[in-house]
């Protein structure tokens, strides 16, 4: 059996099952972080809050003797008091932090394994973005060259991460994703992002995530490092992410910071709790803040797991429903960056379009963004498919005399023309805004959608009945009779 099977997909996004020995994951999810020598809440609880898989740090593990006796001794399920499954890090984030840790690759390899962990990570050389090109193409190789030495000592008594380096060059993660491809690993993390997104780059963080996932099978797991904000997640997983971790749910709580779907409030500025999570329910903001004031923040961090793993059951409810994309255009309106990172991520449909389903129920148009999806871009590329002569009729309303034409097209942006016959089939049912001008991304898409068609058939004699103000009707009536504006 496969270590990792999709089972419903969406955009690039997907919901998938990871096989380990501990158990079967279902996937996107997010790996809660343990820190071993101060866990904030006890492991044994995160399976109340949705969490199947946990993630700790071996290298903290392996400098602790009291800690790496009792993970050699019983495990590190025994350690964490846990029993789902386990991924272990093998102290590359100390490694970015102090540039040196006391243990070589094969060593904190063969420490997982014996510790027991369920998935495994090499020593990568996490680079952080605007490095040299130079400097970033010479630790992506060290990263590689451990990889592969790891996959060799492993065979098959864990799952083995093969993760994806190369700062924020995407030529250098494509190449990365390529060679650890071809060595084959069971998880594919793409590391090094956790310096984006604290800074807010997002639309970087599209350009890394996208040129890795070409970079890999479409059948491999893929798992985000360090990325644990609910914010981010639809965007994330919809270009293709399927783990994700983070202590954000503990260090958050330590600053007195709120997560939500949407953006972080700081408990200090919260007179209500806009959430009816447990803790929110049980707790006005003034009885958080008194137990922050006492350096007590579990309840917080409940709440910071509870808003993280409610964004996840979304996320994999609108893959079902087929509506993903519409989520990602909602969370991503929430801050600037966001947006910022959705508009690169429409640079990338054409890529997106391989994998989005034909098939779905309904197509919401949310904004000007949703003039460049992947569904959009599916409508312009196949319009070679028409082989129209004779007398045909774009219209944007119906006019006397439909009856005279040989075809008849309806006119809706932001797709552009199409047989009216397909008028209740998915995309062409869209629910667009019911005024009488589209938005100009709209508008311009669909026009140059009806010129491109108009080209592609010189033999057919056109007739465009639209009334929108828009530059490109002078174009349209130089090549097809026009009626209105």
């Amino acid at each position: 059996m496969p270590h990792f099977e999709i089972t419903h997909k969406d955009s690039t996004g997907r919901i998938g099952r990871l096989y380990t020995r501990h158990g079967r994951i279902e996937t996107p999810t997010v790996m809660p972080v343990i820190n071993p020598n101060i866990p904030m809440i006890r492991a044994p609880e995160l399976a109340k809050f949705g969490a199947e898989i946990v993630i700790t740090n071996a290298y903290i593990i392996y400098r602790n003797p009291e800690l790496k006796k009792h993970a050699i001794e019983e495990g590190v399920h025994s350690l964490l008091d846990f029993y789902g499954a386990v991924m272990t890090d093998s102290g590359s984030y100390q490694l970015s932090v102090y540039h040196d840790i006391e243990v070589t690759s094969d060593e904190i390899v063969q420490f997982q394994q014996r510790i027991g962990s369920d998935i495994g990570v090499p020593l990568d050389i996490p680079t952080p973005p605007d490095a040299s090109h130079e400097l970033a193409e010479s630790e992506m190789k060290t990263t590689i060259k451990r990889c592969k030495e790891a996959r060799d000592l492993t065979k098959d008594s864990m799952l083995l991460a093969g993760p994806v380096q190369g700062a924020n060059y995407p030529d250098l993660r494509y190449e990365c994703a390529c060679t650890l491809s071809k060595i084959r690993f069971d998880v594919y993390p793409i590391g090094a992002v956790v310096p984006l997104l604290t800074n807010y780059r997002f639309a970087e963080m599209v350009d890394v995530i996208v040129a890795s996932k070409k970079g890999l099978s479409p059948a491999a797991p893929v798992h985000l490092f360090g990325a644990g904000h609910p914010a981010m997640f639809a965007l994330a997983v919809a270009l293709g992410c399927d783990l994700f971790d983070s202590a954000a749910y503990a260090l958050y709580a330590r600053d007195g910071r709120y997560l939500t779907a949407e953006g972080t409030y700081h408990l200090s500025d919260l007179q209500y709790l806009p959430c009816s999570c447990p803790v929110c329910t049980s707790y006005t903001a003034e009885e958080l803040r008194d137990e922050l004031r006492s350096e007590n923040y579990i309840s917080l961090a409940k709440h910071n797991l509870y808003a993280t793993f409610t964004e996840i059951n979304l996320i994999k409810q609108c893959i079902v429903e087929g509506n993903l994309w519409e989520l990602v255009e909602r969370r991503c309106r929430a801050h600037p960056r966001l947006l910022e990172g959705l508009k690169r991520a429409t640079g990338h449909a054409e890529w997106i379009e391989r994998f989005d389903p034909v098939r779905k129920s309904t197509f919401f148009y949310c904004g000007s963004e949703s003039a460049y999806r992947a569904e959009v871009l599916r409508c312009r590329e196949r319009l070679d498919r028409f082989d129209l002569c004779g007398t045909v009729l774009i219209r944007t309303r119906k006019i006397k005399g439909e009856d005279r034409f040989d075809h008849v097209l309806n006119l809706k942006a932001p797709f552009g023309a199409y047989p009216v016959e397909l008028g209740e089939t998915y995309p062409f049912n869209a629910e667009v805004p019911e005024s009488s001008e589209p938005d100009w991304e709209a508008a311009s898409v669909a026009l140059e959608n009806v010129l491109r068609l108009i080209k592609l058939n010189p033999d057919a004699r056109f007739t465009v009945v639209c009334d929108w103000e828009h530059p490109l009707i002078a174009d349209i009536r130089s090549c097809a009779k026009l009626i209105g504006r």
